[in-house]
């Protein structure tokens, strides 16, 4: 005696289903965390302008007081970025011109189930902060 032969429609369809819901996770992942990364870059690149606009008063504060501006402006904007707590950064002096450089992360919502856990956004401002006598 032989066994009926089985019923196998719906198979394919429900891997189908499986395989096209993964893509939709995949894809919504993509979007949210994409956004999530979008955030903590204009999170970064808004630290980096307020420290250099910090460093940029500071500077002509000392200037017309008749001081070196360099370092005013270092501290300036040193403490600027100690008062953004989700934003770490760097600030250089070179030939005038005070370099903020700033980077923050943002923990994935999606993403994280392959890995990825945090995506990170980076942002870079600069200010004169000795007189040139023209304009950047």
């Amino acid at each position: 005696m032989t066994a009926p032969p089985r019923d196998e429609r719906g198979q394919t369809t429900t891997l189908y289903i499986l395989l096209l819901m993964g893509a939709i996770f995949l894809v919504a992942g993509l979007v949210i965390d994409g956004g999530q990364k979008v955030t903590a870059a204009t999170l970064a690149e808004s630290a980096a302008a307020g420290a250099a606009r910090a460093a940029g008063n500071a500077a002509a504060t000392q200037q017309l007081g008749g001081r070196d501006p360099a370092a005013a402006a270092v501290l300036a904007a040193k403490a600027y970025l100690a008062g953004q707590p989700s934003v770490s950064g760097s600030v250089q002096v070179s030939a005038g011109v005070v370099t903020v450089t700033t980077s923050s992360s943002a923990d994935t919502v999606f993403l994280s189930v392959i890995g990825l856990d945090s995506v990170t956004g980076t942002g870079s401002a600069e200010a004169d902060i000795v007189a040139t006598g023209g304009t950047r």
